[in-house]
């Protein structure tokens, strides 16, 4: 078991070593062609800032914590409203049918954003939301609506005769969906739902129009106040890619866990 959730992290930080010495190599390559001198030594100050005898954050740690925060609020959110939506596409209802619809064409066909200013300049401030409220429904309703049309499938990809079976055995919807359906739809759809919550995380650097303090918005007003953009720049795409890395890691060992779960029951 220590095995098999070792190896994707493993396996993870070893992609992550060789792209960042694949990286580093192409820029010191391109520095010397264009003699530009790097300043990559005063990097470790906006990461963290040893004062008397305490360790301190610095502005990009501050500006990551702010990132997490708003993505792990977001990817609950996307995962309600997109069940949610998907429950709509697949129900009798023909209002419900007709709301989830719009919904996702709606969102599917516009700029995240063009949603973001909308909801921050026009509904937010109707329904009193504040800058960072009013992120999470931007990205949540944005992610949500891809999110849908992917539980949709794997709920589509259930055989009838499992809800059937189910019924007949007097399961009520609840227990239905929680213990039988659910799970094997999660299992089916983690690839491309991995595929969305990577999506969720780098969309998240828009957000930095609404002057949120997150990653990007810290990068930015360093950026300003160094003139090291190239540095700044390459240190937040670095931290990106070991956030999305690491969850495509986790991911690969939620499938692999799950399917080697619903093989025992079988």
């Amino acid at each position: 078991m220590l095995f098999k959730i070792v190896k994707p992290a493993l396996s993870a930080l070893l992609q992550i070593a060789v792209m960042l010495m694949a990286i580093f190599w192409l820029l010191d390559s391109g520095a010397q062609v264009m003699g530009y001198r790097w300043q990559w030594e005063r990097i470790p100050q906006y990461l963290f800032v040893y004062d008397e005898g305490t360790w301190w954050r610095g502005e990009l740690i501050d500006g990551l914590l702010v990132t997490l925060k708003l993505s792990a609020i977001s990817l609950v959110a996307t995962l309600v409203i997109g069940l949610l939506m998907a429950l709509l596409r697949l129900s009798h209802s023909i209002v419900g049918r007709c709301i989830a619809r719009i919904y996702v064409e709606l969102i599917r066909n516009t700029p995240l954003l063009v949603q973001i200013y909308l909801l921050y300049f026009v509904f937010g401030p109707i329904v009193g939301l504040d800058r960072f409220s009013t992120a999470v429904v931007a990205l949540a309703l944005f992610q949500g609506a891809y999110t849908a049309e992917i539980l949709r499938a794997g709920l589509n990809s259930i055989p009838q005769g499992q809800f059937e079976a189910s019924y007949s055995l007097g399961l009520s919807k609840w227990i239905l969906y929680k213990s039988v359906i659910l799970p094997q739809v999660v299992q089916r759809t983690l690839p491309p739902l991995t595929n969305e919550m990577v999506s969720l995380i780098k969309n998240s650097s828009i957000v930095s129009v609404m002057a949120i303090f997150d990653l990007t918005t810290q990068g930015r007003n360093i950026v300003s106040e160094t003139a090291m953009p190239f540095e700044i720049w390459f240190t937040i795409a670095g931290i990106y890619l070991v956030l999305t890395l690491l969850l495509s890691a986790l991911a690969t060992w939620l499938e692999h866990s799950m399917g080697d779960k619903w093989k025992n029951r079988n």
